[in-house]
């Protein structure tokens, strides 16, 4: 998913784009894309744009005089950019919007239709479309930990989870969390003021870091390759390959269509948690998500597998 610093990157390569053209034409392929009728969308059409920002994971482009097309990839989505009246490409086009120098092309790889589009009149209507999560680039130690002790939960579930925090999402919170040094299951009710500010500063230098490398990348081009597994990251998508800290390697846990990348050595003291797709004893009782694993937590439950940092846990 394309998480705050591929947002950003997205929105450098687009303002010398589109920043002040006119859309011409909008062209959709799949009618999964579009999430709103009033307006209708061809109310966008051959309107300016004057502005171009971030709202969450969803970039948004505001029209003369006050409408705004909102567009969230979620997990699968990704903008191409490509000669006006481009073609859509096969099977992952969704949709186009053209300018008379380019078009943005929408498209998402498999068959679940997530990518979203919304057409809204009026800055109140676009604020609906805000899930509320603190912006944490900039944000102050008290807000932050405001924010995070607001409820109780996993430090993964509440980095994730865009009423708390905005535009982080899977792989950068992994990134997060081992940059900070804090298991993914601690509960954020039970940290200090100090291991939150530790976070708040893991946070700010990850996501800036990425930003950086991001946009070193796309240089003066449009960003190709915007994918949540990249070689330099410590320890998302790296199950199994050494910690670039410890050399201890990096542990993994499935739950529903996301994991959890974490260094034992470095982030749980040792503690290996079990991989529900490696467990079979405890396959059909293992937490399928966040908000369970909570729930397991704060029964008293364990999920561990043992504390050796050497692997996770055997099938028995």
């Amino acid at each position: 998913m394309p998480e705050l610093p591929d947002i950003v990157v997205y929105l450098e390569a687009l303002r010398p784009r589109i920043l002040g053209e006119t859309l011409s034409a909008v062209r959709i392929a799949s009618p999964f894309l579009v999430r709103t009728v009033d307006p209708p969308l061809e109310r966008a059409v051959a309107r300016r744009v004057t502005g171009l920002s971030r709202l969450g994971k969803r970039i948004v482009i505001a029209l003369e005089p006050d409408f705004y097309l909102a567009i969230h990839l979620m997990v699968a989505g990704r903008l191409r950019w490509r000669p006006s009246g481009a073609a859509l490409p096969g099977r992952i086009g969704l949709g186009a919007l053209d300018f008379p120098n380019g078009a943005l092309l929408i498209t998402e790889a498999g068959t679940r239709r997530r990518a979203a589009l919304h057409l809204v009149r009026g800055a109140a209507a676009l604020a609906a479309l805000d899930r509320g999560g603190l912006e944490v680039l900039g944000a102050a130690p008290a807000d932050f930990r405001a924010a995070l002790r607001r409820e109780n939960h996993t430090l993964k579930r509440a980095l994730t989870d865009p009423s708390i925090l905005s535009g982080i999402g899977n792989a950068y919170s992994d990134e997060i969390l081992h940059q900070a040094k804090l298991s993914p299951f601690a509960l954020t009710g039970s940290l200090s003021d100090a291991e939150l500010d530790r976070l708040l500063a893991a946070t700010g230098a990850t996501l800036e870091a990425w930003i950086a490398r991001l946009r070193t990348a796309a240089g003066s081009g449009f960003p190709e390759k915007v994918t949540a597994f990249r070689d330099a990251m410590a320890v998302h998508g790296r199950y199994r390959k050494p910690c670039p800290v410890c050399g201890s390697p990096v542990q993994r846990v499935r739950y529903a269509e996301n994991e959890v990348n974490y260094c034992a050595t470095c982030q749980t003291g040792g503690r290996v948690y079990a991989d529900r797709a490696l467990s079979r004893l405890l396959r059909e009782d293992w937490p399928r998500s966040l908000e369970e694993w909570e729930e397991r937590l704060g029964s008293g439950g364990s999920v561990e597998s043992g504390s050796s940092s050497e692997g996770p846990a055997q099938e028995g």
